[in-house]
């Protein structure tokens, strides 16, 4: 009974050992991931990093070390980041590799750990706008994160707010912003490394394999698109494209160059995460009753409702109104005066006489207009359709269209013909 009592021990102690082994082995000797942080802060950079680690942890990680190259970007997505890493269990490491500046700061001290790369710089964190609301807000996520970490908290708001003044390293006026040396020196970083065996070895972790995540091109394309300079300029492209597909007979370059400028603009702000398929669902809709309205006379509630989906499936497809409304408006201003250009110097380019119609087919040149309706000159009429400003009248018997020389015209009113153009005939009421 004894033995068997001693062997069920041995065998029950083995087994234990063996999972104690094993569980080591997965804690301490995972891959360590390391995961670039770079380009401006927007959705599509948290949605990047919020698969990237869901995808990482699966996998026994040893540490991660994100890679920082960055300018900054938008303090709502820098705030998502920084809960993402803060809640992650495994020793966490920013690297910054060039710059972490702006929203880049609150992302760099979220890690467990900071490495500055010899050159790189960190700081220059204030807000844009700059109001007291916003700057106090950024204040205090910057100083509960440094305070968490253990950093120096005052530094870390003076790279935000210009009032603070820190003797021996900033003046009033003047934002932080510290090289690698300074870094270390004042404690915000923990040694300055260019080598990823460096800094594992110097934070004592044990690792099997260093494997670098990429960011798929369709993220990098979101990122670029999304960004509020180049979503101007397509946006600008796309409304330059659809005035010359107007100009041009057919479907050409410019309806081409349409397609393509409002395709990256909604497809780069939808994966980026800025807008959903709704944003795009109204601006085609509202482009579809654009092109109804143009097939009937006059503008009337087609043109309007398909001019206030436009500019709400826009408005809706970027990350906040205020990046919405410059960008529509410097594009409908671009457009606008390119538009202009087009129609008074596009006859004189011969790049350019494609677009816009130069020839005159002048009576002195032996053009003769066809159908000239000069006889009804002076005759009086009625409308049979309400004229805004073309239409149908009835002149002694016959129907024809018209156009209003003045305001709009009712059904059924009295009219004269002012003014004979060639076939087109000018009415007014009488």
């Amino acid at each position: 009974m004894n033995k068997r009592r001693i062997s069920s021990a041995l065998l029950l102690l083995s087994i234990l050992i063996l999972l104690i082994g094993s569980i080591s082995y997965s804690e301490g000797n995972g891959k360590v991931y390391v995961v670039p942080i770079k380009g401006e802060i927007n959705k599509a950079t948290y949605y990047f990093l919020r698969n990237s680690i869901d995808d990482i942890l699966k996998n026994n990680p040893s540490a991660i070390i994100f890679e920082i190259d960055t300018y900054g970007g938008l303090i709502d997505q820098a705030e998502s980041i920084k809960n993402l890493i803060i809640n992650i269990k495994i020793p966490t490491i920013a690297y910054v590799n060039t710059k972490a500046e702006s929203a880049g700061v609150l992302i760099t001290l979220s890690s467990e750990s900071v490495v500055m790369a010899n050159s790189s710089t960190i700081g220059s964190a204030e807000t844009i706008p700059n109001t007291e609301k916003i700057l106090s807000m950024w204040r205090s996520l910057l100083r509960d994160v440094a305070e968490l970490r253990g950093r120096d908290s005052k530094i870390v708001q003076a790279m935000a707010d210009t009032d603070i003044e820190i003797e021996g390293i900033t003046e009033k006026g003047k934002l932080v912003n510290l090289n690698s040396r300074e870094a270390l020196e004042y404690g915000i970083a923990d040694l300055i490394s260019n080598d990823y065996k460096e800094i594992l070895d110097y934070f004592n972790i044990n690792y099997s394999a260093i494997e670098e995540i990429n960011e798929g091109p369709e993220i990098k394309i979101a990122k670029f698109v999304s960004n509020p300079y180049v979503s101007t300029i397509l946006l600008t492209l796309g409304f330059i494209g659809m005035i010359i597909e107007i100009f041009t007979p057919g479907f050409g370059i410019g309806g081409t160059i349409s397609i393509v400028a409002f395709g990256l603009f909604f497809g780069g702000n939808i994966l980026s995460g800025n807008s959903q398929w709704t944003s795009l669902i109204l601006f085609i809709t509202g482009l579809i009753l654009l092109v109804i309205e143009g097939m009937v006379p006059g503008f009337g509630l087609p043109g309007i409702s398909g001019i206030i989906l436009v500019v709400i499936g826009i408005i809706l497809a970027m990350n906040s109104l205020q990046s919405a409304l410059m960008s529509l408006s410097v594009a409908i201003i671009i457009t606008t005066v390119i538009t202009v250009f087009l129609i008074k110097y596009g006859h004189k380019s011969p790049y350019l006489e494609k677009i816009v119609l130069s020839s005159q087919l002048k009576t002195e040149r032996g053009y003769t207009s066809t159908g000239s309706k000069v006889e009804y000159l002076g005759k009086e009429g009625i409308t049979v359709s309400e004229l805004r400003p073309t239409g149908v009248v009835e002149i002694h018997g016959e129907r024809m269209d018209a156009l209003s020389e003045g305001n709009y015209i009712e059904k059924g009113s009295n009219i004269e013909v002012v003014r004979v153009e060639g076939s087109k005939i000018f009415v007014r009421r009488v």
